[in-house]
């Protein structure tokens, strides 16, 4: 008889160890939420900037948008195998993951405000 996890997707994560604390594995999908509606924004962003057409130097400005279009492309798929690997290790009681999604977003936001920065000032 197979394991009633084992049927649930993705079963590489369910089909591991035992059902953690509901809590749990609730914060962790809301984690990864967080993480899809900051790539929702970063995508709107990345839209609005260009389409808008700001007073900026316009290759600056294109540069910037697609940064942000991008990084909130990548971001789901980042927050997906983030959430997998949080919850294979609640489910076997492992240590959690580093994840260096913030340290990552934080460098995009920094390149996206100098070339935005530098757009306003090389217009």
């Amino acid at each position: 008889m197979s394991r009633p996890d084992a049927q649930r997707f993705p079963a590489s994560v369910f089909g591991v160890g035992s059902e953690p604390d509901a809590r749990f594995t609730l914060a962790n999908e809301r984690t990864f939420l967080a993480w899809i509606r900051t790539a929702l924004a970063l995508v709107a962003g990345g839209v609005a900037l260009e389409t808008l057409g700001l007073d900026l130097q316009p290759g600056l400005r294109l540069a910037a948008s697609l940064v942000l279009i991008v990084a909130g492309t990548a971001l789901p798929l980042i927050a997906w195998t983030g959430w997998m690997r949080v919850e294979r290790a609640l489910r076997s009681g492992s240590v959690l993951p580093s994840s260096i999604v913030g340290v990552v977003l934080a460098i995009v936001v920094a390149v996206v405000g100098v070339l935005v920065l530098l757009g306003v000032l090389l217009r």
